[in-house]
């Protein structure tokens, strides 16, 4: 167990390197299995990455370790049209940075036949825009613009199983980290609360903890069925930033919690289906609209300052596995969420434009003669466009700012028993 967690330190040096935008700002699925499942894991735990969806799932993959890396690539970008502001309308590519690779490691002992303890290190997060020319710099602000924002996860996890049954619970160690160019539009007092503290700061970071608990049981010879529930993390504060996010700083990791069922019809298939809910709208800085700053009522950074206006959100997954030898299982899935950004929010999402619905994915396990594995995982999330409606407000001029992205990933992972 010692060494696990040194891995998972060694890893976590590298996971800030990651950028997620799919389900909202969180990951489709963890563990490469998941991820060609369609990130269902609720019910159907695979690796021992399971505790990231559900803890509970640890008990039944039995002693195991997994390590994976993903490329990740976004395609996100704005157009501003409608303003009568000199140089503002147009198209910008948000792409100058584009190619992110996301490390995964978990591993797990079962230490009695009925209890677990293990560790999962993961991605749970993140938003990268880099925009070369800045959609705000006929207003004043300077190239380049965006944001870049990590979130990564520590989690070990003990879960204990009775008879077809299991419980678990995670303590989930946050770490984020985020910086933000080209927004001095916003930089003075009239916007911030704390001008100086609203962009070009360099990086900034912050730590945290929060719970995650879970169950999952087999409630008939072909069913299982799970619960589980993560508590909003509370995240120390990124001072540099404290004139653009509110309450001084604040960027917690919302509240999530699902369910999942898990199906045998015959022995080679399985089916699976996750409901997973992201309270995205109840942290301050992700949920406050953006009305507030422009009416004069609130300003950034405040209490109850503006933020992008996300709403939360609830993502529909499903997976399919066919066993198709004793060496090789082929796995596909689907992914849909209502985007979380209102039509009159775009315009301060120019920095954030999580706009993606409606995700395919497909994989495989390859077992080899060591009875080690290779899985791979491929998602493709579909091209989707928010146009705005009342975007821009009449003190910068009025129009409206429409956002688009699309998003593909290939990962491979290696896993063994032991």
């Amino acid at each position: 167990m010692r060494k696990a967690f040194a891995a998972a330190a060694v890893l976590a040096a590298f996971a800030p390197a990651a950028a997620f935008a799919t389900t909202g700002y969180f990951a489709h699925g963890y563990g490469m299995k998941a991820k060609g499942m369609g990130g269902v894991g609720i019910a159907l735990p695979q690796d021992a990455l399971a505790a990231a969806t559900n803890p509970a799932g640890m008990a039944f993959v039995g002693n195991r370790v997994d390590a994976g890396v993903d490329w990740f690539r976004p395609d996100r970008g704005a157009e501003i049209t409608g303003s009568p502001v000199p140089g503002l309308n147009g198209g910008y590519d948000a792409n100058d940075s584009r190619d992110f690779f996301i490390p995964e490691f978990g591993y797990n002992r079962m230490i009695r036949p009925d209890l677990a303890l293990g560790v999962s290190v993961f991605g749970n997060g993140g938003m990268n825009t880099d925009y070369k020319t800045s959609p705000f710099g006929a207003l004043g602000g300077q190239n380049p613009a965006g944001v870049d924002l990590s979130q990564l996860f520590i989690s070990p996890t003990l879960a204990y199983k009775a008879g077809a049954h299991a419980f678990g619970v995670s303590l989930n160690l946050a770490y984020q980290r985020f910086k933000a160019e080209g927004l001095q539009p916003f930089d003075n007092p009239v916007f911030s609360a704390h001008p100086g503290n609203v962009t070009n700061q360099g990086y900034d970071s912050s730590t945290g903890w929060g719970l995650r608990f879970g169950w999952t049981g087999q409630v008939l010879p072909t069913l299982t069925l799970g619960a589980t529930y993560q508590t909003k993390t509370k995240m120390g504060k990124l001072d540099k930033y404290k004139g653009l996010f509110a309450e001084q700083g604040g960027f917690d990791i919302p509240e999530n919690y699902g369910v999942g069922a898990a199906w045998k019809p015959v022995d080679k298939w399985t089916l699976a289906a996750d409901i997973q809910r992201i309270n995205y709208g109840d942290v301050a800085s992700v949920g406050n609209t953006i009305d507030c700053l422009f009416a004069g009522a609130c300003q950034l950074g405040a209490d109850n300052g503006a933020g992008f206006g996300w709403r939360n959100s609830t993502a529909y997954k499903f997976g399919v596995a066919y066993e198709m030898s004793q060496t090789l299982t082929l796995r596909a899935g689907y992914v849909h969420i209502k985007q979380p950004i209102p039509q009159s929010q775009t315009f301060f999402n120019i920095l954030a434009p999580g706009v993606v619905e409606n995700h395919l994915t497909a994989g495989f396990t390859w077992t080899l003669p060591n009875k080690s594995e290779l899985t791979a995982a491929y998602m493709h999330a579909f091209e989707n466009k928010v146009n705005g409606q009342g975007s821009i407000p009449a003190a910068l001029g009025g129009g409206e700012a429409n956002l688009r992205m699309n998003e593909n990933s290939l990962g491979i992972a290696w896993g063994t028993r032991f």
